[in-house]
């Protein structure tokens, strides 16, 4: 198959969207990114890339930054972790805190705001302090997408703690049902932290060998989670990685996902590769128009959808 062909022929099918959907201004730092801006990688098994557009521009990975956080709290807590968050589909907004009141602070799935903030207090605790626990998630990450200089963005960081009223309200809402055991504070900036850090599409496709090939990846052959947890990593991804337009995502594109509200999404295609795309512009579910689109025209011209 033809992959370089196929990803520029979705470049060109994707002009007529440029002009729709809005960057994440709710973060001002975010707010000043150019819209007009796609890339797109895929990473075979053997370290082949194929790529097209901007896809050596840094970018801000916010909730992509999800998945490798739970992967760590999956390893070291195992099925413990479901004591204090869930693994269903919430279908309210990723920061509501409705849900979290009526169901006593456990929230619904590792990848929404108030359930990320919980696995990260997790490893806050595993790790003994929130330098050490960012440190540990930045040199896994690292490690996955085979870049040791990925780095933080501080001044998206200090954009999101300047404006956090609504992820401390969380925190602290779920800190009176005893769900969280860590400062507040100190937590929320650790979250923040994780989700600035800057990657491009081509490290983050690389970055999910691991999760097509059942927790090893198939370059260094590093076993970083058993064959049962990248499963189950790979499931909530597909049922939840869109927030209330998972299912929507699972409908047109078929394969497992999380975005972020920086324009990236990451997709999984068992034992064949990575894929990530970026485009900053949003839809209303607060994920990526355009690259929503690209994928699903990249799982329809390749027949790679898991369905």
């Amino acid at each position: 198959m033809d992959y370089q062909q196929i990803l520029e022929e979705i470049e060109i099918e994707i002009q007529p969207l440029f002009g729709q959907g809005k960057v994440a201004d709710y973060i001002p730092a975010l707010g000043d990114v150019d819209a007009d801006q796609f890339g797109m990688s895929i990473t075979l098994f053997d370290g082949t890339q194929f790529n097209v557009g901007d896809a050596d521009k840094l970018f801000s990975i916010q909730s992509i930054s999800k998945v490798f956080t739970f992967t760590l709290a999956l390893k070291y807590l195992g099925s413990e972790l479901y004591k204090r968050v869930g693994r269903e589909p919430s279908g309210n907004p990723f920061n509501s805190l409705i849900q979290l009141e009526y169901e006593n602070g456990i929230p619904r799935n590792p990848f929404i705001n108030a359930g990320a903030i919980v696995i990260t207090d997790t490893l806050i605790t595993h790790y003994k302090n929130d330098t050490k626990a960012f440190d540990e998630i930045l040199l896994f990450i690292k490690s996955i997408a085979g870049d040791k200089s990925i780095n933080i963005d501080s001044v998206v960081a200090s954009s999101e703690m300047e404006h956090a009223y609504r992820n401390l309200a969380l925190t602290n809402l779920m800190k009176s049902f005893g769900n969280i055991k860590n400062d507040a504070i100190s937590l929320v900036q650790t979250y923040f932290n994780h989700c600035a850090l800057q990657m491009n599409t081509q490290t983050l496709s690389r970055a999910m060998l691991y999760l097509a090939n059942h927790g090893i990846d198939p370059i260094s052959n590093k076993a970083y989670i058993t064959k049962s947890q990248a499963k189950r990593i790979n499931a909530v991804m597909l049922t939840c990685g869109h927030y209330d337009a998972s299912g929507d995502f699972a409908f047109k594109v078929g394969v497992s996902g999380k975005s972020g509200v920086g324009g990236g999404i990451v997709a999984v295609i068992p034992q064949k590769m990575g894929i990530c795309v970026w485009s900053p512009a949003l839809n209303e579910q607060g994920n990526s128009l355009i690259g929503t689109k690209a994928l699903e025209l990249f799982t329809t011209k390749t027949g790679l959808s898991i369905f």
